[in-house]
């Protein structure tokens, strides 16, 4: 079985880390878009994590691992057998890779053909959206995604359900995950109605001080070399995340978000000139997520301000004036506005 680097080990890319795991325990954020330079770790934080996340409980045998609390979203087969008691199992949280060049079968699913020719039926196979349900979808240069399946991912983001509809079959399914990209800006820009999608986006960059640069390689070599024994000297760290992360879930929905809280989210959001609502209601779900991982009851200023970059720097429109990058600008706004 492939070893995961753990997620403790990695050096530095706090913001990354603290995005990637506010958007695992809040999963209506709305993903985490990571855009920076290759060999910094995005996708290595991302199997990391997945690997941290207790087990979920689904639905036994059912192939889109049905949350069997959610009676509202269950797949057809899984619906007709509510009513009488439903047979459940535990699974690992899925970490599912969209390759970019995949078929439109391949990742919404398409007539079992093996099925149809031997038994005559018609039969579904699910698609690479139906294995990433209640975990990650994990694109890597998604700013290089053909437009066809970006379409596909929007509508399906949206709604948080995948239709399908095709040789004779009419399938529906939950599909409700959360989507990670990750890519080089330098190669390309993300479609905006895809950016859109993110709810947090961060910038990784090559770590410039030699202390970092010789402990990265360090502990690389040491993974690659034995990874049964790298694990564990990290067994400790990553176990402190797991409980972090399993205290946070309890207390999420116990946070409390007061009314200043919410001004100081609007002032700011208007203040940097944000489209629409979206940016608001990110910086809340992710300032409580933020709280909840702090083990704090209330969120404050202080966790706004440590999640307002990843959550807003995408949403600001150009400003052919100001030559600064987006993320200097909300911290520049943070300044301002909350010194």
């Amino acid at each position: 079985m492939t070893r995961n680097y753990p997620f403790s080990a990695i050096v530095g890319q706090d913001d990354m880390k603290l995005a990637i795991l506010a958007a695992a325990l809040e999963p209506s954020i709305g993903g985490v878009l990571v855009m920076g330079d290759r060999g910094t770790g995005k996708s290595t934080a991302v199997r990391g994590l997945a690997a941290l996340l207790p087990s979920m409980t689904v639905v036994k045998d059912c192939a889109y691992g049905c949350d069997p609390k959610a009676m509202a979203s269950l797949c057809a087969i899984c619906s007709s057998g509510a009513k009488t008691k439903v047979k459940t199992e535990l699974r690992p949280v899925p970490v599912v890779d969209l390759p970019l060049g995949a078929t439109e079968d391949r990742v919404l699913g398409a007539l079992d053909i093996e099925k149809a020719l031997t038994l005559g039926e018609k039969a579904f196979e699910p698609g690479l959206l139906a294995k990433a349900n209640r975990g990650f979808l994990y694109i890597d240069e998604v700013n290089l995604l053909d437009d066809h399946l970006v379409d596909l991912l929007i509508d399906v983001a949206a709604s948080g359900q995948n239709v399908v509809e095709r040789e004779g079959l009419s399938v529906r399914h939950p599909a409700r995950f959360v989507l990670v990209g990750s890519g080089n800006p330098e190669e390309g820009e993300l479609r905006p109605q895809l950016l859109d999608r993110f709810g947090l986006a961060v910038e990784v960059k090559t770590p410039t001080d030699m202390t970092s640069r010789i402990e990265i390689i360090k502990r690389r070599d040491a993974f690659e070399r034995n990874p049964d024994a790298f694990m564990k000297i990290w067994d400790k760290e990553d176990a402190k995340i797991r409980e972090t992360m399993a205290s946070a879930r309890k207390k999420l929905a116990s946070v409390k978000v007061d009314d200043k809280l919410l001004r100081d989210a609007s002032t700011l959001c208007a203040h940097l000139g944000t489209d629409g609502l979206r940016g608001e209601l990110t910086l809340l779900r992710a300032s409580r997520a933020v709280a909840a991982l702090d083990g704090k009851n209330k969120v404050t200023r202080d966790h706004l301000r440590r999640i307002a970059v990843p959550a807003l720097q995408h949403r600001l429109r150009r400003n052919p004036l100001d030559e600064s990058s987006s993320a200097t600008r909300v911290q520049r706004a943070l300044d301002e506005l909350f010194a």
